[in-house]
């Protein structure tokens, strides 16, 4: 038995004897022993009086698995009690017919290194599901002294989906690791709107997302490119398979190659002494999206080129080759083939990636989806912020003449604000509206009626000579000089078929027929 559990036994039976003892000195001189016993096991630090205060689940076992401890939360979790498990050999709880499957502490014992594992409980009517990691505690000689298991329900992750959801975001901007298929669904919602040049797309995404053809997927920042590799990735074959994101614009170029390719140890100065693995080796079996690929360093590109093509990778300082299996995503707001006539971008690696082209069209272009759109904000941010919201049938149709430079981002922001700023009331007033977009109202001001043009007056007829004239050449000659005299006098095509009371098409005919220099041409 451990120095803990040891303290344990003797402060139950001090208490005991305490209890059972009606000598007031002997409970003094015992209850000063168990608080020495208390101070000599804690340090000065009450770690149970902590430990039992987490809603984390907490189990800890000895090297052979016999379990130890349990903290309050792991009754109140699972519905499993002290008397159920303490000094009990783990392996004889776990079972089909016993407390519970799974779990990580096995695993642990075996391997002598942390596992995350799922467990299912059976005491609280229907199986509960949750989350397990298992921790070895090591003596100073390397023999495993304890096994500390940490565990939460499942159902507990779906308060923390929007945190989730930001967290997830913002280890993948430091160093992005393996997402698993649970955990993916959070970084961003499916495709919402069907329609259009969308539709085409999701239409696409059914027959090349489980082939592992490489896709390029272009478009203005803030269309949703991420949102359709996550959704190529979700329909492919590779789904349970690990998901890598990093952002090539992220990370400094000089760092870029060492995140990507890894590193031997000892490869440079200030590497980590173990070396490092490279986030295609994190991605191997599975999908690797490259964002902003359009920025990736010229000398990276022939290592990313060669990296694609035969499938292999060497760390940096190393020999060997490391055989992969990756399928790659490559996403850019960047025109690649300008970037290629420019010389930045190499065009063998642009060939290689854009194996099926993706281009997603920018927000402005999509007027059918707007609605949907609106509709998926509201009820995220409803039920992020506990509000009801609701915009009016004007509001909706303000919104769609406004270009949105920043796309869907930009539409993310702006429902966001909008509810909060509607104070509980479930509606904002237009002029917030107005405010924030800035569109014009493009309602026509009444144009005071112009007044009726006098007919020009035609420079009197030549005399005919004796002999006479052909009709037909007097009439043209006639109307190409009155061309010319009204034309002179207008501002543009427009008011010069004012004042004829003619078609403006049938005056560009007659002036191309009569050669007519006309300066305002273009207008």
């Amino acid at each position: 038995m451990n120095q803990y559990s040891a303290i344990r036994e003797v402060r139950k039976l001090l208490r005991l004897v305490m209890d059972e003892s009606d000598r007031p000195e002997l409970v003094a001189k015992l209850e000063e022993i168990d608080h020495r016993l208390q101070a000599f096991h804690d340090r000065g630090i009450d770690f149970k009086e902590v430990v039992d205060g987490l809603d984390d689940s907490i189990m800890i076992t000895d090297a052979d698995g016999t379990v130890l401890y349990v903290n309050p939360a792991y009754t109140r979790n699972t519905g499993i009690t002290e008397e159920e498990v303490l000094n009990r050999d783990i392996h004889t709880l776990i079972g089909e017919d016993k407390l519970f499957t799974g779990g990580a502490v096995t695993s642990v014992l075996e391997n002598k290194k942390s596992a995350f594992r799922l467990s299912t409980t059976y005491k609280t009517g229907e199986p509960l599901v949750g989350y397990v990691m298992g921790t070895p505690i090591f003596k100073p000689d390397g023999s495993l002294r304890q096994v500390v298991a940490c565990s939460r329900p499942i159902m507990s992750l779906s308060s923390l989906q929007e945190d989730f959801e930001a967290f997830v975001k913002e280890v993948n901007a430091i160093h992005p690791r393996t997402i698993s298929k649970d955990s993916d669904k959070h970084l961003s919602g499916s495709m919402v709107g069907k329609y259009g040049s969308l539709k085409q797309i999701d239409t696409l995404l059914d027959r090349i997302a489980p082939t592992d053809a490489s896709v390029l997927i272009t478009g203005e920042s803030g269309v949703g490119k991420e949102v359709v590799a996550d959704e190529i990735y979700r329909r492919s074959l590779r789904r349970d398979k690990p998901y890598v994101k990093i952002n090539c614009a992220s990370i400094p170029g000089h760092l870029l190659e060492s995140e990507l390719f890894g590193y031997e140890k000892g490869a440079f100065t200030g590497a980590n002494a173990k070396g490092k693995v490279g986030l295609f080796e994190y991605a191997n079996h599975g999908t690797l999206m490259l964002d902003e690929i359009g920025d990736m360093p010229m000398d990276l590109q022939v290592k990313l080129l060669r990296a694609i093509q035969s499938q292999e990778i060497t760390r940096i300082g190393g020999t060997r080759p490391i055989k992969l299996d990756i399928r790659f995503l490559a996403l850019t707001n960047a025109d690649l083939k300008k970037k290629v006539s420019e010389g930045t971008f190499r065009q063998d690696l642009y060939y290689r990636l854009n194996v099926i082209p993706i281009a997603v069209p920018a927000l402005r272009q999509r007027t059918e989806d707007f609605e949907d759109l609106c509709e998926y904000f509201i009820d995220r941010f409803t039920k992020k912020y506990d509000r009801t919201f609701s915009l009016t049938q004007w509001q909706i149709d303000y919104m769609k003449r406004y270009s949105w430079p920043g796309n869907i981002r930009e539409l993310e922001n702006v429902m966001e604000y909008l509810i909060l700023c509607s104070s509980g009331i479930g509606r904002i007033e237009d002029d917030v509206l107005r405010g924030l977009l800035n569109v014009p109202e493009e309602i026509p001001e009444p144009q005071p009626a112009a007044p009726k043009a006098e007919p020009p007056r035609p420079e009197p007829a030549p005399e005919l000579p004796a002999e006479g004239v052909d009709f037909n050449t007097a009439v043209a000659d006639f109307e190409k000089r009155l061309l010319e005299q009204v034309l002179k006098g207008s501002s543009n095509l427009r008011d010069a078929s004012r004042k004829l009371n003619i078609n403006a098409s049938t005056i560009c005919r007659k002036i191309k027929q009569y050669e007519i220099d006309y300066e305002n041409r273009r207008s």
